[in-house]
């Protein structure tokens, strides 16, 4: 199966350069703003864009992204939403990969045939579901994968030789591994482990590793890419939006420059 992520990957691996996985949450601080932010990433240098999907009880997510969501939902952000952002950002842009990131829940609720029917006319290449775990793959991996979408697993320092094949088994598009255990955006990677663990990872996938959870700065992504295919980079922008909010939590002119600003620093320190 070919999407945008495989060819992306594809395509950078040829510059000789990682991917800069950037992540945003739908809706925050509201539809406009996050549409405004979407449609800028690309040119600030993100190489593929993951959009969180609000949910009320994200339990891998750290106090940043949980409060990213509870903006979203705030300012009437929905699953129906979600995907018209989607739509509205591919309007403009038919090649930058899209990954809808989250929970199960939300999508059980709308439907898993009709999520994945709307999900992937809308636009989206990907998911990352982050409380299915393998043993749950008929649930939505196996229908995600015959819809076309690729269906992106996690990773992490407790997935030994022994869990990662069946980690791996039906996933596509890209491994995403948890440089830290415990929730988004709390710790800095431990740049020695990560670079063991990915070589370790290595010899059970032949995907493209990204790597995320607490990078924050073009340093560590320029470290991290030294050994990964790929840098993801969340709980960081999603607080750039929240210091551009006006003191009311409204979004401001500056909301947008401020998380372009920012993938444009480490877009760079990935490129140079």
């Amino acid at each position: 199966m070919t999407t945008r992520i495989g060819t992306k990957f594809a395509a950078l691996k040829m510059e000789g350069r990682a991917a800069l996985v950037a992540f945003v949450t739908a809706g925050d601080p509201d539809y406009e703003t996050s549409l405004k932010i979407l449609a800028g990433l690309p040119k600030a240098g993100a190489d593929v864009i993951e959009i969180g999907m609000p949910f009320t009880d994200p339990m891998a997510d750290g106090p940043a992204i949980q409060a990213a969501g509870l903006r979203a939902l705030a300012s009437g952000q929905t699953m129906k939403k979600t995907l018209k952002l989607v739509r509205a950002f591919r309007a403009g842009d038919k090649d930058t990969p899209i990954v809808l990131m989250g929970y199960y829940n939300p999508i059980y609720v709308y439907g898993v045939d009709a999520f994945l029917k709307d999900a992937k006319a809308a636009g989206a290449d990907g998911l990352i579901i982050v409380d299915l775990p393998p043993e749950e793959d008929d649930e939505l991996c196996i229908p995600a994968m015959k819809a076309g979408l690729n269906f992106i697993r996690l990773a992490t320092p407790t997935t030994d030789d022994k869990r990662a094949p069946a980690v791996f088994r039906n996933t596509s598009g890209f491994v995403y591994y948890v440089s830290v255990l415990g929730i988004t955006g709390t710790k800095a990677p431990d740049l020695k482990s990560v670079k063991s663990n990915v070589r370790r990872l290595r010899k059970h996938t032949e995907l493209p590793i990204a790597v995320g959870f607490g990078v924050k700065t073009a340093e560590q992504a320029r470290a991290i890419a030294r050994d990964a295919d790929g840098v993801v980079v969340g709980s960081a922008l999603v607080n750039a939006v929240r210091d551009s909010l006006s003191k009311s939590g409204k979004a401001t002119p500056r909301t947008p420059k401020a998380v372009h600003a920012l993938v444009g620093e480490i877009a760079q320190g990935l490129r140079s």
